[in-house]
């Protein structure tokens, strides 16, 4: 790779061992990735703090975060003192919301770790979001911003409607960037990666969260990897919509960027999205489409009783708290099930000044934060069946916990949690 002054310089140790180990990782990343130099970042999105019962655990053992940042985001057994980030950073979701142990299945010793371990990301400059969603609460790159991103909904949301330039970082490559503002240079951080390569025409109208999240699970299905176009779009997706699409796309498939022909800011119109070229294949989903990708997503449900309703995959905007606080208000949730609703913190803030924390409290379910039931891998005891609004969650749960799921509107899931029962079609 080439390098910069600047950059040899870092790799050197001029700057200390742990930017000199944040360099050796990237420049050997790169190399790998074909990336022939970095490109200078100053937004980034990761995670440092111990995350995974695992991780808690080797740093309760090893002595704390400069060993479990040493070891796991810098791939380095030799422990390094940690300085601060010099990157704007952000902090993505953790394996448990510190607010509600107990529903998290935490004990107190590892509650009490946990604190001191965001204290101290808090020492290095990281910003605590603790969301799979940070452009909902102030981490929002303009177009064309070189950014380096965690998190499959967050990556796609950030490459098509943001027009910023991410690809799909890791803990560790994230990390680096936050000590050096760099990152290999490829992929999408170049023009020619971000072009669409395949068509999806759209026959019928796509206008509910539910319907975005159907097509985006069927249109990843199909894709994977390329960047498709999204022609035959009527009334444009506002944020839920889009972030349930993005979200479900990555899921089925492995998209990290699309285009919406007259929606997303680089497909203006068909040809500027295709680059100038035709696409290699266009699709067409109709009717059938819809109907089968529904009946694919509910293929592990059978039990209509549903012991569990989780919302907030990705983290609920504070427009559907609002939604839900509705369709809640004067209802009770069913003895026998539970509903949890995930946001980021600073969201569920906003809820609690309007009282929709108090309607959901109220009517027996809980706001959450931080976290989700896929990453935490907690869910109410004697959970079996599971509702939920998001294609992506309805994607991972059944394979993760081994449980029953059924997805809908938010609505049909508000009525699961207060009748214990899936009643839709």
């Amino acid at each position: 790779m080439r390098l910069t002054d600047e950059e040899k310089a870092m790799c050197d140790g001029r700057d200390g061992a742990a930017v000199a180990r944040a360099m050796d990782l990237l420049v050997r990343y790169g190399e790998a990735l074909g990336a022939e130099a970095l490109v200078e970042t100053r937004n980034v999105c990761g995670t440092v703090t111990a995350t995974t019962p695992f991780m808690r655990d080797f740093a309760m053992a090893k002595g704390g975060l400069d060993a479990v940042f040493s070891e796991f985001n810098l791939d380095t057994s030799e422990v390094v003192t940690v300085p601060k980030v010099r990157a704007f950073s952000s902090h993505l979701q953790l394996g448990f919301d510190p607010h509600h142990p107990a529903e998290m299945g935490v004990s107190e010793q590892v509650l009490q770790f946990y604190k001191r371990s965001e204290a101290e990301a808090a020492r290095m400059g990281v910003q605590i979001l603790n969301t799979c969603t940070p452009y909902q609460v102030g981490n929002v790159p303009t177009r064309g911003e070189h950014c380096a991103w965690m998190e499959s909904s967050a990556v796609i949301y950030c490459n098509s409607v943001l027009g910023a330039r991410t690809n799909t970082e890791g803990r560790e490559s994230t990390s680096a960037a936050m000590l050096t503002c760099r990152i290999p240079d490829w992929g999408f951080h170049h023009d020619k990666g971000r072009v669409g390569t395949l068509g999806v025409h759209l026959d019928i109208a796509v206008e509910s969260v539910e319907d975005w999240g159907l097509l985006g699970y069927w249109m990843g299905d199909w894709v994977q990897e390329h960047v498709p176009v999204v022609t035959g779009v009527g009334r444009v997706p506002n944020l839920p919509r889009l972030k349930h699409f993005g979200a479900a796309a990555s899921s089925s498939g492995g998209v990290e960027m699309y285009h919406l022909v007259g929606v997303t800011p680089e497909a203006n119109t068909k040809e500027q999205a295709y680059g100038g070229r035709k696409p290699a294949e266009v699709r067409h989903y109709g009717d059938r489409q819809r109907r089968e990708t529904l009946e694919r997503i509910n293929a592990t449900a059978h039990d209509k009783h549903v012991d569990y309703v989780m919302l907030g995959c990705p983290h609920y905007t504070i427009e559907q708290i609002w939604e839900a606080a509705q369709l809640l208000e004067g209802r009770k949730v069913h003895e026998n099930s539970a509903l949890w609703i995930f946001t980021p913190r600073a969201i569920k803030e906003v809820a609690n000044r309007n009282g929709y924390t108090q309607i959901i409290e109220a009517a027996g379910g809980k706001l959450m934060t931080d976290s989700c039931s896929a990453m935490s891998r907690a869910v109410p005891p004697g959970t079996k069946v599971v509702a939920l609004d998001s294609a992506k969650q309805a994607h991972y749960l059944p394979a993760i916990l081994g449980l029953q799921a059924w997805f809908g509107t938010t609505e049909q899931c508000i009525d699961a949690a207060c009748t214990g029962r899936w009643s839709a079609a």
